[in-house]
């Protein structure tokens, strides 16, 4: 499979700042295949249509990765993508954000890796990093234990099969048999999407080897808004699908709802209560200290903000996530995607 032509997806909505250097990285690989990336235009706001339209233009004549794009009127993830997947032509996948930068052999390795072990999907490591002190702050948090738990496609591990992983190199036909993204599931498609892999009994394989390195959101409030959203749908993800939740998705409602009972108590009953809400406080402080390892005093001085607002959010968007994007989920079922352009 060394040779295997591949075909790149890619999800874009209001991505200026990213986009081009993302695709470069992408044009850039280090693989003999024959490639192609095709771009999954939402209704953006910003100059990415532009961008985007000079990229296909700028490699009309390169034989070996030739760039296009296709519409996605709805602006979701999941419709970008099977709206991309099936204007692609390959036998694999290989899904990139908009402000995703592969590492140069990171095609190369995963094409390898679907070889070598019989995976339908492989991945590896969602390598944050910042461009300002705020970012490398957000950086440090989701590659953190305390900030995401013991999540291998965050913090790191061995190789090894895994419940999901960060994006995703799939063989074509296992994305065909599961008829694609559930385009109900505006977040959490991806995990979604690989639990039904593995329940059909496929192969979701991590390796350390695959590195994308991730932008963070650049506010406190685009941190809240994606957290929240994270915690709403896989909520939704645990009703869908039954047996799906584990502990460690049920470690930041609990602690919202420690907290919140720790503070009425507080000033209702027992000054004692503040406990709570007190030692959460000093355990997100002290465990920003080595989070923050190597990062300069502003950027290590945002870090329990930024673990506080993923925490809290995620608890927040999971304890209020309504039943009836469950149902709407188990009605739609998933959209049928074709078996190539």
């Amino acid at each position: 499979m060394n040779a295997t032509p591949v075909s790149v997806i890619m999800p874009v909505l209001n991505e200026e700042r990213h986009l081009r250097n993302s695709v470069h990285h992408i044009l850039r690989q280090e693989y003999d295949g024959e490639m192609e990336v095709v771009i999954a235009l939402g209704p953006s706001t910003d100059r990415t249509d532009e961008i985007a339209a000079e990229l296909v233009a700028e490699n009309a004549a390169n034989p070996r990765a030739r760039v296009h794009t296709v519409p996605n009127p709805t602006g979701r993830t999941p419709a970008a993508l099977n709206a991309a997947i099936k204007a692609s032509r390959h036998p694999v996948v290989v899904r990139v954000d908009g402000h995703g930068m592969l590492s140069p052999d990171y095609i190369a390795t995963a094409v390898r890796l679907l070889e070598e072990t019989g995976a339908q999907n492989v991945g590896g490591i969602m390598h944050a990093e910042g461009e300002n002190d705020w970012e490398r702050a957000v950086a440090a948090a989701m590659t953190s234990k305390i900030g995401v738990g013991n999540a291998a496609f965050h913090t790191g591990g061995a190789a090894g099969p895994a419940e999901t992983v960060y994006l995703g190199v799939f063989r074509r036909e296992a994305l065909e048999q599961q008829g694609g993204y559930n385009e109900e599931f505006i977040r959490a498609q991806d995990w979604e999407l690989n639990f039904r892999i593995r329940e059909a009994g496929g192969l979701i394989w991590f390796s350390p080897e695959l590195k994308v390195s991730y932008r963070p959101r650049p506010s406190v409030r685009a941190l809240a808004k994606q957290y929240k959203d994270y915690g709403r749908w896989r909520h939704v993800v645990a009703r869908f699908h039954a047996g799906s939740i584990n502990l460690r998705y049920l470690a930041p409602p609990a602690a919202v709802c420690a907290i919140a009972a720790g503070l009425v108590a507080g000033v209702a009953l027992t000054p004692w209560a503040l406990l709570v809400p007190g030692g959460y406080l000093a355990a997100i402080t002290l465990g920003s200290i080595p989070a923050g390892k190597g990062l300069g005093l502003k950027a290590r001085l945002r870090i329990p903000v930024a673990l506080a607002t993923m925490h809290m959010s995620w608890g927040y968007g999971f304890l209020t996530s309504p039943r009836s994007l469950a149902k709407k989920v188990i009605a739609s079922r998933r959209p049928a995607v074709g078996a190539t352009a």
